[in-house]
């Protein structure tokens, strides 16, 4: 079944999106449960970036095999199994395990689930149509982030437990979705199965990669957003407190779903002006990111930081989903999509270690909460126009 020529809004897109809004907001619901969970139990204010790092390190452990699970298997049902691991790992923090551990598995369960979603869009459509589809993905990722964030916060302030347990439910209903996804053939045969091979495989799937101008430009620059959305995520927590006075579960989460707002908005906009030949345009709305962030952290009213924040997302839309179909499209066809969106997840989380990591170090040592914020946003800023600059360099 030829599934690329079928209509953007096919039997099997609608599956992949609604598939993918019930586990997105599953991820965010439980982070901030957890986080209200952990503060709950005492925990230091440094240690709330590092149960983010144990996430997103899973997914750099896990780098050089899930790329080729996804394009060995029908991505439908890999996703299935990654969301019934994030099921698993919802479970083990409900029922009073370590929260560290229990939001590692759902980090597995998310490592696995990434290069299936990303690479399956390339399967069932292609061309322009495949730019409209990350617009769909990315919205319906961030309306996700923006409904799961506002109801793990909301939740965890009525009461932890029940937070928890809607967690799992939607993680059951994720499960239950993939089932609705067609079950596509396997879009390559796995060369081997030891982990030495797999490792080699995928170190060569990087080196191919890097070697190739415009997926190196995409690479970086995805995962500089990546990394910085993160750490503005934790940086949210903790500066409502010190800007705003308010020490809530929620207001931190509802600033969240302003740059979520945006980011569908800034998606929306880029399947319209941007094409796969036109990606450069993106670049200037990445610089924008970092002015935008170095500004807000000044903001002491609560209105201006909604406003600058969903600035600070629509930027991020434009700036994001046309690098990610960039990157899909060139991959696809040189070493397997699923490898490709791997060999991504292992540059932006590797970003969001460093970025987060630094992010903690300096809560440690006690650095004002508004001067990190400009440090982080005018560093972002000059590494954007920095990318920008070499790409216009190769180009000439």
């Amino acid at each position: 079944m030829n599934t690329t020529d079928s209509p953007l809004l096919s039997r099997a897109m609608i599956a992949v999106i609604c598939a993918q809004f019930l586990s997105a907001f599953g991820d965010n619901a439980l982070l901030f449960a957890t986080l209200a969970l952990i503060k709950q139990q005492t925990y230091p204010d440094w240690s709330q970036p590092i149960l983010q790092m144990a996430f997103v390190a899973t997914y750099i452990v896990l780098a050089p095999f899930v790329g080729q699970i996804a394009d060995s298997f029908s991505k439908g049902r890999v996703m299935m199994v990654a969301n019934g691991l994030k099921l698993a790992g919802a479970l083990v923090i409900g029922f009073g395990f370590n929260p560290f551990l229990g939001y590692s598995l759902v980090g597995i369960g998310a490592a696995a689930y990434s290069p299936a979603k990303y690479g399956i869009l390339g399967e069932i459509t292609s061309g322009e149509k495949l730019v409209k589809a990350n617009g769909l993905m990315e919205a319906s990722t961030i309306a996700a982030i923006l409904l799961g964030s506002v109801a793990g916060g909301l939740l965890a302030d009525w009461h932890i437990v029940a937070a928890l347990v809607v967690c799992a439910l939607v993680f059951g209903g994720a499960v239950v979705a993939n089932l609705y996804i067609p079950r596509l053939p396997a879009a390559r045969k796995a060369l081997s199965w030891w982990p030495q091979a797999m490792g080699r495989s995928f170190f060569n799937a990087c080196i191919l990669l890097w070697r190739d101008g415009q997926m190196r430009f995409s690479l970086i620059g995805t995962s500089l957003f990546w990394g910085a959305g993160v750490t503005l995520r934790f940086l949210l927590v903790l500066w409502v407190p010190v800007a705003l006075g308010i020490t809530d579960n929620a207001t931190p989460t509802l600033l969240n779903a302003m740059v979520a707002i945006g980011i569908v908005a800034g998606a929306g906009a880029a399947a319209r002006f941007v094409t796969l030949e036109t990606v450069r345009r993106c670049m200037p709305a990445g610089i924008l990111i970092g002015v935008a962030v170095a500004f807000f952290a000044v903001q002491t009213s609560m209105l201006n930081a909604y406003g600058v924040l969903l600035v600070i997302g629509v930027l991020g839309g434009f700036f994001v989903v046309p690098l990610n179909a960039l990157l899909q499209q060139r991959g696809k066809h040189s070493v397997g999509a699923g490898n490709a969106i791997a060999v991504q997840n292992l540059g932006e989380n590797t970003a969001m270690l460093l970025m987060l990591g630094l992010y903690s170090l300096a809560v440690k040592l006690s650095v004002p909460v508004v001067g990190v914020g400009i440090g982080f946003g005018v560093v972002f800023a000059i590494a954007i126009a920095a990318l920008w600059l070499s790409q216009l360099r190769a180009k000439a």
